[in-house]
């Protein structure tokens, strides 16, 4: 399986990226590389994580504040990142991974 990220998820990750690294460029960089290990991981275990809110999709929790939501499409192969979400942010709300 190979992992692709949705528009909406790189968007997400920049973005987040760049609100921490604001205040800590070396905590911004350590959760970025984490975010990288963890999602490169996931063609091994693509069914570690719980499954999600939203039907079909998975949630793995990156830090207290941050999930990162997944779909697995085992047709063709892929494991597709949706978002990275706020913990505390009203989720789902309206159509997600556009």
């Amino acid at each position: 399986m190979i992992v692709e990220w949705r528009p909406k998820a790189r968007e997400d990750r920049t973005r987040l990226f760049d609100y921490i690294a604001q205040d800590n460029p070396t905590a911004a960089l350590e959760l970025d590389d984490r975010i990288e290990r963890q999602t490169d991981a996931l063609p091994g275990r693509p069914e570690l994580y719980k499954p999600g809110r939203i039907r079909g999709t998975r949630e793995m929790v990156l830090t207290p504040n941050y999930v990162l939501v997944y779909r697995i499409r085992k047709q063709v192969g892929v494991i597709e990142i949706v978002r990275i979400i706020g913990a505390r942010q009203r989720y789902p709300r309206g159509k997600q991974g556009s």
